[in-house]
């Protein structure tokens, strides 16, 4: 009787433990992993700002569907996309606080493909350049009324435009989305919000100026939105907060800090995009990668113990476009990036994943940019992003075999201690 007596506590304290740690299906953190309903979560994952655009096309949505599909196929976890298309052509937001309902519509269609495919969606708020409109449309829409402002950078002190930006993030967040009947803030199928797609202040090289308003807007967020991670779009570069690390900076400043910014309390994660191929257009392939390796281990060191954060490196790939291209440089790219991110993993760091530029699906020649990653037409880099999604899982299952094992101890010592 006794040792039923056992089994039946085991079984009860289990199943209530996993009722208990089910939750509700977001990502969350603790201390420098993302956790899903209590097991760490790797993102392993690509960009695809397109989703929304296409998806508000009926007759294009199987693109959405096909470009899911694959990346589920690929074992990819995470996708990030744009949730903002300001002014111009076909926008999200015609001017501020009217909506295109169409293009909504499209952003709900792809937010639901993601979430049958168990897929999580980073979405990205305002775009720092002008392309979809970005901050210069909103300094523009505030000049229209009136507003004294001589610089795009206004985006990031002027008030009246904070507010318009603000009632973007509302409208957003509290959007019930057409096909599943979920409040956006209330979806687990977006892991988190991006304030903006590569946020630079190059009038203020201080840093003051984005500290200040990534405290601001990143705060107002968690005011509407509790369930949902935030983290800034950065790109990397270190500031005056650690300023021997700015040697690690390709030779530009743009108004940022990688170490302050992300420990602003209401960020929850960090971020860093790599374009060496950009950043250092006049260097060689073996320069550029050196450049990559040192930024990967920097950024990897100081996430796990300055911010003591999870890091995801959300933006990095390789142009075709580039001089002397060959599919082994981009490999060797893609195969860099892993690496590191899978040493740091599996001792238990805080490098949770990577998000490649960019993921498309077959019969979208006019979005190339040299970057994109159709699986069908590079099959050696596509097993390079399976194999990542492999061994990202299994360092998954293991650590929640060891919980698992944790969690019987803990049983087991309760039952002893009880009798």
């Amino acid at each position: 009787m006794k040792l039923w007596g056992v089994v039946f506590y085991l079984f009860y304290f289990f199943q209530h433990v996993k009722a208990y740690e089910i939750s509700d299906g977001f990502i969350k953190t603790k201390g420098v992993h993302f956790m899903l309903n209590g097991s760490p979560f790797y993102a392993n994952g690509f960009n695809a700002y397109w989703l929304m655009y296409i998806g508000s096309d009926q007759s294009q949505r199987d693109k959405v569907s096909s470009a899911l599909q694959d990346a589920a196929s690929h074992g990819l976890t995470v996708g990030r996309t744009w949730a903002f298309s300001d002014g111009g052509y076909s926008p999200l937001q015609y001017y501020p606080g009217s909506y295109n309902e169409n293009m909504f519509q499209g952003l709900d269609f792809a937010i639901s493909e993601a979430g049958k495919n168990e897929i999580k969606l980073i979405l990205s708020l305002v775009n720092n350049y002008n392309d979809f409109g970005g901050k210069k449309q909103y300094v523009d829409w505030a000049k229209s009324q009136g507003q004294s402002l001589t610089s795009e950078d206004d985006f990031f002190k002027n008030d009246v435009v904070k507010n318009y930006f603000k009632n973007h993030i509302k409208a957003v967040l509290t959007r019930r989305n057409s096909i599943t009947g979920i409040a956006y803030k209330d979806d687990p199928t977006i892991m988190a919000w991006e304030l903006m797609n590569e946020p630079r202040c190059q009038s203020d090289p201080s840093g003051s100026t984005m500290q200040a308003w990534i405290t601001e807007l990143a705060s107002y967020i968690k005011s509407i939105d509790s369930n949902h991670l935030v983290e800034a779009g950065l790109e990397g570069f270190y500031g005056h907060s650690d300023a021997q690390k700015q040697q690690f900076n390709p030779n530009f400043q743009v108004g940022t800090d990688f170490i302050a910014n992300n420990q602003i309390p209401e960020i929850d994660f960090a971020t860093v995009h790599s374009y060496p191929d950009q950043w250092l257009t006049g260097a060689d392939d073996d320069a550029q990668l050196n450049f990559l390796t040192d930024w990967l281990k920097v950024h990897i060191q100081d996430a796990q113990s300055i911010l003591k954060k999870p890091l995801i490196f959300a933006e990095f790939g390789k142009t075709y476009k580039g001089p002397g291209f060959t599919p082994e440089q981009r490999d060797l790219v893609f195969t860099t990036v892993y690496s590191y991110i899978f040493w740091s993993a599996r001792g238990g760091g805080a490098a949770a994943g990577g998000l490649f530029w960019q993921l498309m699906a077959e019969g979208m020649d006019s979005f190339r940019d040299g970057y994109e990653i159709i699986f069908s037409e590079s099959p050696s880099v596509s097993d390079i992003i399976l194999q990542q999604s492999k061994r990202l899982n299994k360092i998954r299952k293991m650590y929640a075999r060891l919980r698992n094992l944790e969690k019987w101890k803990r049983a087991r010592d309760r039952i002893n201690h009880g009798n």
